[in-house]
């Protein structure tokens, strides 16, 4: 495979984006009048905010887009110098192809630092004449105010489950890969909206060159089988903490999953427990307290174990 699907799929286009039609929609009344204020999009990662960036600037300037849009990763490059000069020194030079004003787009500018951010503001101001700004990011509370009332937000939901299929299926058309229904269910549901992820372990799993199945996915997406989960559940509940924690064992090594992994997936089997609320609203509270003495850098097969220690308290209660 010589190309990355999630390049090689993308959207040229507004019409050809998935699930953003609230979107798509007003970006293209700014292409109808030709002009668009400073963008803010914001969403979580994998839902078309670089591509609706991309597809604007394609259908804003035609031919001539390249010269007129540059793509800055704020993460890599955060600090008040890279605004000072490079942005600066791209906003101050005049458009190409007679266009109007040209775009710079700014993923990930929550990374920003907060001087950065302040010599931003006034960068936006002072060229805006001959310059927009379309910034991304995952979580806009990190964006300044002053920005953030400089732009027109846009924010991205994450993918409906059908608008992921249908793009799943499109890309095994047309790559031919030869995969079970049940596996395309599962990359669905592992993707969680995020059609970039969807796509990406459609790849990995239709690269290894066998028939994809529901055993293929897990594997590439680092998930375990939520029926072992839930059965290792189910076991400590009924008294059985050293079959559980045998369980807990081969799921990790298994699947090779860290603490905080499988601790995710824990927590997306418990309605599906056969306990009472009451029951459920307690488990809720230890698994979060659990999770985070993990995240925190606690022993995390020593807090895993605390936690089926705990389901074996409440089965006995």
């Amino acid at each position: 495979m010589k190309e990355i699907w999630t390049e090689k799929y993308r959207p040229k286009n507004l019409d050809e984006v998935v699930g953003q039609r609230h979107v798509t929609e007003r970006l293209r009344a700014y292409v109808a009048t030709g002009n668009m204020p400073h963008l803010l999009f914001t969403g979580p990662a994998g839902t078309g905010k670089t591509t609706c960036s991309l597809a604007l600037a394609r259908e804003m300037f035609g031919s001539e887009w390249k010269g007129n849009f540059i793509e800055l990763n704020a993460s890599d490059e955060r600090g008040i110098d890279v605004v000072r000069g490079k942005i600066k020194e791209f906003a101050r030079t005049a458009p190409l192809g007679g266009a109007e004003f040209k775009i710079i787009f700014m993923d990930e500018a929550d990374a920003l630092t907060s001087d950065a951010q302040a010599a931003l503001r006034r960068t936006m101001e002072r060229y805006s004449r001959i310059c927009r700004f379309i910034l991304s990011c995952n979580y806009s509370s990190k964006i300044i105010d002053p920005i953030q009332s400089r732009c027109a937000v846009f924010r991205f939901k994450p993918l409906s489950k059908d608008d992921v299929r249908g793009f799943l299926e499109r890309i095994i058309s047309s790559e031919g890969v030869d995969i079970e229904p049940e596996a395309i269910d599962g990359l669905v549901h592992v993707a969680r909206g995020d059609l970039r992820r969807a796509v990406n372990s459609l790849q990995v799993a239709a690269s290894t060159g066998r028939r994809v199945d529901m055993d293929t996915v897990y594997q590439v997406t680092g998930m375990a089988d939520p029926d072992e989960v839930r059965g290792m559940l189910e076991m400590a509940l009924d008294g059985n903490f050293v079959g559980a924690r045998d369980r807990l064992d081969d799921i990790m090594v298994t699947y090779g999953l860290s603490g905080q992994d499988i601790i995710r997936q824990i927590h997306g089997c418990f309605f599906d427990l056969s306990i009472d609320d009451s029951s459920k609203v307690r488990l809720m509270d230890k698994t979060g307290e659990i999770e985070f003495r993990i995240v925190e850098g606690s022993n995390e097969r020593i807090q895993l174990e605390a936690l089926l220690a705990y389901l074996v308290m409440m089965g006995r209660r």
